[in-house]
């Protein structure tokens, strides 16, 4: 019996050895060299021409406001958006042809792993087998001696085989785990490379239908040229003076906003459309889920602004009401006639102002927001305060990594926690749509 079931095993460990002493190699649509070569050479080329482009538009900023430096300005800008994109494109072309290689090796891994459960499980089993003889009952069924002692020492062999069968499957699970992390790297990275060519796409076109009209007007049509300046010029002091709603805060001039928000971004990284963006999403999240006050720093019950409607909910004991307290005696509010947020259908409300932030959070990050700001106490219903804490929230959240996927990732986070993958993707998509438009009105200004 000993015999027949140490056959099986060897046999066993011989099939798994097959499928995992060797680490798969691909080259399914990978590139050949010298492909890889020759896009390199070309990605090369077209960041020297953006480099070029660049230069262009540096110098020609001096001339702005003529109309020929309109002119070259805005054909500078069209020649390295269009290098920018053929740029990306090279790069997609990269990533595709990495993404399949990854996919591949995670189905041979999976695979590995599958068939080693298989031997591992077979194995397990006749081990069993042999546990449940005594030795004993082995002794008495031998043969002889030296076949006794003989299949004791393939039986020791083979649990030490065993061990080993168990760290390969380990191994390959981490392999595993590892080639889908940067699957996954690579597939936000041709998202965002993606965004990126949409977004050029859409400057190009705009220079183009803006350098249309300049160059309709001769140089004997000053006049015209100083209307169509004058406009612009309009259209920019508009949109640095309009109104930007702040959510539980009174409303702020735009180019306040992102002046806070491009004093940020020095410290954070992230973009200022990306926070007015965030902060014009929870503005409108404010209109429809109403006001709240404290009324008891016991229990946490409060009442909504709005509508005298009693709720039991709208800080957390504990967490939220020491902080928020201790908050309002430094700055000088009454926390029972503070606004907050109510609680929405389960939870707790209390966040603060226009960032949204709960007390006890608010209090981690007091002092990094005091050291950008200049404030010694913060003020969550602030302007400048809130945009600064959002951005520097929003940085560790990883959406000071800019892109596309980095951005969404975080609003998503911001809004679901940990589970944004599902409920925060609506909120993050409009988020992402928001800062697109804000992006071109800050765009626009920094060309007028």
């Amino acid at each position: 019996m000993f015999r027949k079931v140490g056959i099986s095993f060897v046999f066993c460990i011989a099939i798994w050895s097959a499928f995992v002493t060797t680490t798969p190699t691909v080259r399914a649509q990978d590139l050949t060299p010298q492909e890889r070569a020759a896009l390199q050479a070309q990605y090369d080329e077209l960041q020297k021409e953006i480099a070029e482009q660049q230069q262009i538009i540096a110098d020609t900023q001096a001339k702005k406001n003529t109309l020929k430096g309109d002119v070259t300005l805005l054909n500078a800008q069209i020649k390295a958006a269009q290098a920018k994109i053929d740029a990306k494109n090279i790069i997609i072309k990269q990533l595709a042809g990495q993404i399949a290689q990854k996919t591949v090796v995670i189905g041979q891994l999976s695979l590995r792993i599958e068939r080693g459960k298989e031997a591992l499980g077979s194995i397990l089993r006749q081990t069993q087998m042999m546990d449940d003889y005594s030795a004993v009952s082995v002794a008495l069924g031998a043969q002889d001696v030296s076949g006794l002692f003989g299949d004791l020492d393939a039986f020791v062999s083979i649990k030490t085989k065993l061990q080993n069968l168990f760290a390969d499957v380990r191994a390959a699970k981490a392999q595993t785990e590892s080639e889908k992390a940067t699957l996954t790297q690579k597939q936000n990275q041709t998202v965002d490379a993606k965004y990126e060519v949409q977004t050029q796409q859409k400057k190009i076109s705009q220079d183009k239908t803006q350098k249309q009209q300049l160059l309709a007007i001769t140089t004997n049509q000053e006049t015209q040229y100083k209307k169509v300046l004058a406009e612009r010029q309009a259209k920019a002091a508009a949109i640095r003076a309009a109104l930007f709603p702040l959510r539980d805060a009174a409303a702020i001039q735009f180019n306040d906003a992102l002046n806070f928000a491009k004093e940020a971004q020095a410290r954070t990284g992230v973009r200022p459309a990306f926070i007015l963006a965030v902060l014009t999403q929870e503005s409108n999240l404010g209109k429809n889920v109403g006001q709240c006050y404290l009324t008891n720093t016991t229990t946490g019950a409060g009442v909504s602004k709005s509508t005298g409607k009693q709720y039991p909910n709208v800080m957390k004991p504990g967490r939220d009401i020491p902080p928020f307290v201790d908050l309002g005696t430094r700055l000088g509010f009454d926390p029972l006639h503070q606004v907050v947020s109510c609680p929405q259908s389960s939870g707790y409300g209390g966040a603060m102002g226009p960032a949204q932030f709960i007390p006890s959070t608010w209090r981690i990050y007091e002092s990094k927001i005091a050291a950008t700001s200049g404030h010694a106490v913060p003020n969550p219903w602030a302007a400048e305060d809130a945009i600064v804490a959002m951005s520097i929230y929003f940085g560790d959240l990883g959406a000071g990594a800019g892109g596309y996927t980095a951005e969404r990732t975080a609003a998503a986070k911001y809004y679901a926690g940990g589970a944004w993958a599902t409920a925060g993707r609506s909120y993050a998509n409009s988020v992402m749509s928001l800062a697109a438009s804000i992006q071109t009105n800050i765009d626009f200004l920094a060309s007028n």
